[in-house]
């Protein structure tokens, strides 16, 4: 173990084990742009130092199993894992994806939000804390005082910019200098990633994987409020799904 308060407590091995893992994990074979980021942060995640860096890509460019893979390392080197996503539902859809892709290898996934029955809280919080869960998905809930993990060694944050500093902060004082990856969807251009996250190494996902079709996103005025209920309605009808997004 490296003694120096500087750097990390634990020392990242890439075996056999690990590529087989992710093996069973990976339902589809990565796209280039996946392959590049995932070596970048595993190659942070095998030095001396603290990972910091910032994952950004389009939505549905596979951010979140480059970070899984990530995991994958983490947790085959006897690691934990922190999920952080900003709101209960996206916690929720991480978590169900996550814990599908994880159910054939030898992995605990758990789920800890700030909703949901006190006693199932409890029971999570204390398997975190005794190493029985080796991923954990949740939201601002994980930075409570009240969760402690037994070995956590990588924080994997969704839409950081969506949490303050303080919140990140508080879920990184949870291990002993754990690895930090923070994942975004909004495009930031390599100039002002710099200069807004001077302390981050930046990796980018510039290409879909084969088959996503691009994402369309049309501004339609006040004026057409009709002609948008009336287009969901044509999509409901041929069997499709919606959902609507209200900011208050």
């Amino acid at each position: 173990h490296l003694r120096d308060a500087d750097t990390k407590p634990h020392v990242i091995t890439i075996d056999d084990r690990i590529r087989d893992s992710a093996r069973a994990v990976l339902p589809f074979a990565l796209t280039n742009s996946q392959k590049q980021a995932l070596r970048a942060i595993v190659d942070d995640l095998r030095r001396p130092s603290p990972m910091n860096r910032l994952l950004q890509g389009d939505v549905g460019c596979g951010k979140t199993i480059v970070a899984l893979l990530a995991a994958l390392v983490a947790m085959e080197n006897d690691l934990q894992v922190a999920f952080m996503a900003p709101t209960e539902l996206l916690a929720e859809q991480h978590f169900l994806t996550i814990r599908r892709l994880l159910m054939s290898s030898r992995f605990t996934v758990a789920s800890l939000t700030g909703g949901g029955r006190a006693a199932k809280r409890r029971s999570t919080i204390a398997a975190i804390e005794s190493g029985v869960v080796d991923l954990v998905v949740g939201t601002h809930a994980l930075v409570q005082e009240t969760v402690r993990f037994k070995r956590l060694g990588l924080c994997v944050i969704d839409e950081q910019h969506r949490f303050g500093v303080l919140q990140r902060a508080n879920l990184r004082e949870k291990g002993h200098q754990p690895d930090v990856l923070v994942m975004t969807a909004t495009p930031i251009p390599r100039t002002l990633a710099l200069t807004a996250y001077g302390d981050l190494d930046v990796s980018t996902i510039r290409e879909l994987p084969p088959g996503r079709r691009p994402i369309k996103t049309k501004l339609v005025p006040e004026s057409r409020r009709d002609d948008v209920y009336s287009f969901v309605q044509r999509r409901l009808k041929e069997g499709r799904q919606a959902y609507v997004v209200y900011p208050l």
